[in-house]
């Protein structure tokens, strides 16, 4: 049968050495070094007086010895002497050559030994062309096998397997099947060997039907067949295929040896199954192989890799000598699991134990200085990895970025990437994380393009990574080139990506096209909800939120730590007190409590729902407070007003070695503002550098000069505006126009306001306040300008919106709303109510209202706020001495604040007012802010 092989082998046919190199034939007899003479055990043949004396049968054996355990000098010693005293024309000798030269890869020599044999021998062209496949030259073993083709030589049941070995290499089907047809037609298709080289081709090159059918033909399958078929399972991710076929072997009697079982390890691995990984070491143990180093090595790597650290150690311990795979196998194994610590000890004892590290081992080193931010051990590997010369390898390089990023050395990390002489896409996926994750969004997108030029292509990680960074800098127009360039590419259906355009599209605000994606996507998973469900939460659409949530469940996917988070933001930011009780529920039954995303976001909503007891016990349950946790806390104790609790517990913080973040020094000015505590918060103000190594930022200097406004003292508010080491924001001018408000400044009021106006100028707020600045000293003519100057600027004052949850249902209200279902039985009590608090001494602020009519009037437009309407509808809806909790998208009115702390004596209910600064607690015709807000 003649064979058909692709022209482009025969073009790459290299001319072979045809003639041995003169240094060859310079081969002395007798060795001159003593490094020769230690390493020759054949020198008594080079140095006998009478080399003829030696038989052609002596110098076979011989080489056969020098075969055998591949020593390489001796035999071309003897070689040479052949050649000198002309004994080289024995077959057996030459073949024996040939095998040895090539299995140590002195290809040309074998080469010119098989050609200048005198009649073409089998034997010779099936050792040359099992040294090519052996030492990974396929192409040549298959240019070779077509040279002996073309001579008319038959192949046999060892040559065969070496063909179909370089065939599997190059994974080149076409010709492998070409191969078989010769098997068949030569009738070696049941011989056990060619059989196993060809189910193992067919596996390797994704055929496993053809494969198995294979196998089922070889007539008498050793142990060897079945770790061929079973091997190739697991190297191709088959895992559990590969376990069932394990079990079919035991089934046929067949003894598993030390190679089967290291593969079903590796298998075991692969599925993360430690009970299945047991019953293999079980099989070890028993059948005695518990010593094999291989066995080992995987029953350290396996144990390690499912988790189970102790029983890894408890193995690697077993072990008489650890080699470099055992101590790789343990420490990438305590990395995996995020024992960092434990990854240095055991590389430290590595080291003294004598054994040398190489780049696997430096690289898992690597990973445990980032995961524990170990900058100079982290250094001085870099520097034992160049003086291991490994410098060009891309695994390394992409170690190094991600230890540098990890540890904040951004610099160091991307001069890595610019000294990489070849940046492929996991070095490029590498950089830009790494910009991603250290904060630098801008850095990640600009390298992007510079990707797509360098020619790198992406994948769904860049993708992903980079629609992060979208998410975080809010650009939406860059969100929908990336996601046209997704579609475009065919990574509109990878989840990874479609998850990330949800939260892209969610946090740049665009829930039209978010929601249409999350809609068109064919299959959700649980991330997919959690983007979804969080995009709602964060545009204040909480009743969305809850009900897809509730749609999750229906679909039977089960909530995870950081969708019951999203929930219970989604809950704050509607004050929906009821459901985030519920929320609560799901945390507790789903055993989340001791998860660090929910305890916090309980803690959050809690005080952001007015139930600042409820957020303490939440706080008292979080077994691992970090800064987060103590920041919440500190907030929500700031917000309700409880000033000098917010100090004790932030006190607490720093005695439990909790260093403070600039949002936390945020909550405790904020804290001291709320309870005017003045010299408190100039102390830590003042102090921020010193005590805690960092600048004061925009937001605290807004709390200062809030703080410092409220309490009146105003001059020094508006020096220490001036005194600011950068240019005041809109927070800083809108808390010095709140002030002059409070203290009827106008001078003071209208620098802020101009201010304002230049900054934002699309902000109603600044035109409504100085307007009531204006009113509140009697300005009538400037208040008109500023209506004037609304209407033309075309600027209408944002609406107040109140909410109220009764019976786990979100109610809206806005100023003079009819439209409820409710609505007679809410303006009649109202009126009730009106002239109860008449009654016990309420006069109505009509000053504070803004609008030309009369009297009578302007006390009617104040009884219909928002605020009222809705503390109204939660009389009439809810339980007696229930408390009202009731959330306002502006700061309360004054008078809306005197009327509820009438209305709450004389109902005696508790009324619990969330505005947009803070809570308000009126209790017993009080509220809880001291009347300072």
């Amino acid at each position: 049968m003649k064979i058909r092989i692709f022209n482009s082998f025969q073009c790459q046919k290299s001319h072979l050495q045809r003639s041995y190199p003169s240094s060859f034939h310079r081969f002395q007899t007798s060795a001159t070094s003593s490094r020769a003479k230690k390493s020759n055990p054949f020198l008594s043949l080079t140095q006998d007086p009478n080399p003829t004396s030696f038989s052609v049968p002596y110098y076979s054996k011989l080489f056969s010895k020098c075969n055998a355990s591949k020593t390489l000098y001796p035999g071309m010693q003897i070689h040479a002497h052949t050649l000198k005293f002309g004994s080289t024309n024995d077959p057996k000798s030459r073949n024996f050559l040939i095998s040895l030269y090539a299995k140590c890869k002195l290809f040309g020599y074998a080469r010119k030994l098989v050609d200048e044999s005198p009649e073409p021998d089998l034997v010779s062209w099936s050792a040359l062309i099992s040294g090519y496949a052996q030492n990974g030259f396929a192409r040549d073993a298959i240019l070779a096998f077509h040279d002996m083709h073309l001579l008319g030589l038959k192949c046999n049941e060892f040559t065969f397997p070496s063909v179909l070995k370089a065939c599997t290499f190059t994974k080149d089907l076409e010709l492998g099947r070409q191969v078989h047809g010769i098997v068949v037609v030569n009738g070696f298709e049941s011989d056990e060997y060619v059989g196993n080289s060809l189910v193992v081709l067919y596996s390797k090159c994704g055929k496993f039907g053809d494969s198995r059918r294979l196998f089922e033909d070889i007539p008498e399958r050793s142990v060897v067949s079945w770790n061929a078929l079973f091997s190739c399972y697991v190297q191709s991710d088959y895992f559990g295929e590969a376990v069932e076929l394990f079990r079919e072997m035991i089934l046929s009697g067949i003894r598993p040896n030390e190679f089967s079982l290291s593969s079903m390890i590796n298998a075991c691995t692969g599925l993360e199954d430690s009970g299945e990984g047991r019953k293999i070491h079980g099989f070890l143990i028993k059948l005695g192989y518990d010593s094999d180093p291989f066995s080992k090595n995987a029953l350290v790597d396996m144990y390690a890799k499912i988790g189970n650290l102790e029983d890894a150690v408890v193995v690697f311990e077993e072990m008489t000598k650890p080699d470099i795979v055992s101590w790789n196998a343990l420490i990438a194994g305590c990395v995996l699991n995020d024992k960092h610590d434990s990854a240095l000890e055991f590389f430290g004892q590595m080291t003294l134990s004598g054994t040398h590290s190489n780049m696997f081992t430096l690289s898992s080193a690597l990973k445990a200085c980032a995961g524990i931010g170990l900058k100079e051990l982290g250094r001085q590997l870099h520097c034992n990895l160049i003086k291991l010369n490994v410098g060009s390898d891309p695994f390394v390089h992409v170690g190094l970025i991600d230890m540098y990023s990890k540890s904040g050395l951004m610099n160091n990390a991307r001069m890595v990437f610019n000294l990489m002489p070849d940046k492929d896409l996991i070095a490029w996926n590498a950089v830009i994380s790494a910009h991603s994750q250290n904060g630098e969004d801008m850095e990640a997108l600009l390298l992007f393009p510079l990707m797509h030029e360098a020619g790198v292509g992406f994948n769904q990680t860049t993708l992903s990574t980079v629609l992060k960074s979208i998410a975080s800098l809010q650009v939406n127009y860059v969100c929908k080139q990336v996601h046209a360039l997704s579609a475009k590419s065919g990574f509109q259906s990878d989840r990874y990506v479609v998850n990330s355009l949800i939260d892209a599209y969610g946090k740049c605000a665009i829930l039209e096209d978010a929601t249409r994606i999350f809609r068109e996507c064919l299959i959700v998973d649980l991330v997919g909800f959690t983007s979804m469900i969080t995009a709602y939460s964060q545009s204040g659409q909480g009743e969305e939120a809850l009900k897809l949530y509730l749609e999750m469940l229906d679909r039977g996917i089960e909530p995870d730590p950081y969708v019951c988070s999203s929930l219970l933001n989604a809950s704050a930011n509607l004050s929906a007190y009821e459901q985030g009780k519920q929320v609560h529920v799901h945390v507790l039954k789903h055993g989340f409590m001791y998860d660090n995303f929910a305890g916090n976001s309980l803690v959050n909503m809690y005080a952001k729902c007015g139930s600042i007891d409820d957020a303490e016990r939440a706080f008292s349950s979080i077994p691992e407070r970090g800064i987060v946790s103590w920041s919440a806390m500190i907030g929500g104790l700031a917000q309700h007003g409880h000033g000098k609790e917010a100090l004790r517990v932030f006190n607490q913080m720093l005695k439990y070695g909790v260093s403070p973040n600039q949002i936390t020094l945020v909550s405790v000015l904020c804290a001291c503002n709320h309870a005017g505590l003045v010299t408190e918060a100039q102390k830590y103000f003042r102090s921020m550098k010193e005590l805690f190594g960092f600048e004061p930022m925009q937001e605290h200097y807004a709390c200062m000069i809030d703080l410092l406004g409220r309490a009146g003292r105003l001059d020094e508010a508006m020096e220490l505006v001036n005194t600011m080491p950068f240019q005041a924001d809109g927070s800083v001018w809108g808390a010095l126009l709140g002030a002059a408000r409070i203290h009827k400044n106008v001078e003071i009021g209208q620098r802020a306001a101009e201010m304002l106006l230049i900054l934002e100028p699309e902000k109603s707020g600044t035109h409504v306040l100085l307007a009531n600045i204006y009113a509140s000293v009697g300005m009538w003519n400037n208040v008109a300008k500023m209506r004037r100057l609304m209407k033309d600027c075309n600027v209408k004052k944002e609406p107040g919106v109140s909410w109220i949850e009764v019976k786990d249902k979100i109610y809206t209200f806005i100023a003079g709303d009819r439209s409820h279902v409710w609505s007679e039985e809410i303006y009649a009590k109202l009126d009730e109510l009106s002239e109860r608090l008449s009654k016990a001494g309420y006069i109505p602020k009509v000053e504070i209202d803004l609008h030309d009519v009369e009297r009578d009037e302007k006390e009617k437009l104040l009884y219909h706020h928002s605020e009222k309407l809705a503390v109204a509808f939660g009389l009439i809806a809810t339980p007696a001495g229930a408390p009202i909790r009731v959330k306002k998208n502006l700061r309360v009115c004054m008078d809306c604040h005197t009327a509820f702390k009438f209305i709450s004596k004389i109902v005696s209910r508790e009324i619990i007012l969330r505005d947009i600064n803070r809570y308000h607690h009126f209790k017993d015709g009080s509220c809880s802010c001291g009347d300072y807000w």
